[in-house]
């Protein structure tokens, strides 16, 4: 895992730390801009990218952290070696586990001013069909906290579980941090309706950790492959659990790509 920190100059840096010595950290949560926008790997190596909007980002989570005595914090964006396939892959595979492991996460809504608020007016493209990714990044880290374009706080993941709730759909229980475990797949699949993804087979990668499932990632293959294996995983790891074996879900939205039929156990029909 790669970390990013910053110098008494202000440039940041990353340093590569394995599970064993991972320090505390703050994670960010944000909605990606254009590409050409966004501060990448090659950047913080090159020391350039100062000149992109997404710079203010790494700016806000710097001075977030530092509130939070926290001397590193991790942004999606740059801290991946995206070239790699490999470091790719694994990244992915620990996404959910990052989120839940970071001592405070950060939601930036760069769409929400300082005189706006969550309650009132349209959600902001955070909560809206145009990232996938953002379901676990909320529901995996045990402090999330929300702040508009100027950081300006608005409030957390406690005090405004409700207005989440009304938003998202996810259940109450879950927000408040309850094992996603104790839900049923037809509870948690529902919370990924209308949720899209850049590229196609993130719809199924982005709920690995929903489910907690693990399994190769073949970019190329489709979204309808990407998510029948993602299917055959949970009906694998469903075996034996009792009750449920035998319940067929359906789920039908954006990520699904269509209609997507569960029949576990039972009949054992795709």
């Amino acid at each position: 895992m790669r970390l990013l920190s910053s110098n008494g100059d202000g440039e940041f840096s990353l340093t590569k730390f394995v599970d064993d010595s991972i320090p505390r950290y703050a994670i960010l949560s944000h909605t990606w801009g254009a590409d050409q926008e966004e501060v990448t790997f090659k950047d913080i190596m090159e020391k350039t990218g100062r000149d992109k909007i997404g710079y203010e980002k790494f700016q806000f989570c710097r001075e977030r952290a530092a509130s939070d005595r926290l001397d590193y914090f991790w942004i999606d964006t740059c801290c991946i070696d995206k070239s790699s396939s490999t470091e790719l892959s694994e990244a992915i595979k620990s996404m959910f586990r990052w989120y839940r492991e970071a001592a405070k996460c950060y939601v930036y809504l760069s769409d929400v001013s300082t005189d706006g608020s969550i309650q009132t007016g349209p959600p902001s493209r955070w909560f809206n069909v145009t990232r996938g990714w953002t379901l676990q990044e909320l529901l995996a880290p045990a402090s999330v906290r929300f702040y508009s374009t100027d950081g300006k706080l608005l409030g957390d993941k406690t005090s405004l579980v409700r207005v989440l709730q009304e938003i998202t759909g996810i259940s109450v229980r879950a927000l408040q941090g309850n094992p996603l475990s104790g839900f049923g797949v037809d509870e948690r699949l529902p919370w990924a309706a209308g949720r899209k993804t850049k590229r196609a087979e993130d719809a199924a990668y982005s709920l690995l950790g929903i489910f907690d499932i693990h399994m190769p990632l073949i970019y190329g293959e489709g979204k309808d492959k990407a998510m029948a294996r993602l299917r055959r995983e949970i009906e694998q790891s469903l075996q034996g659990e009792g009750p449920r074996d035998g319940i067929a879900h359906s789920y039908s939205g954006p990520a699904s790509g269509g209609t997507m039929n569960f029949n576990f156990g039972g009949d054992g029909q795709r």
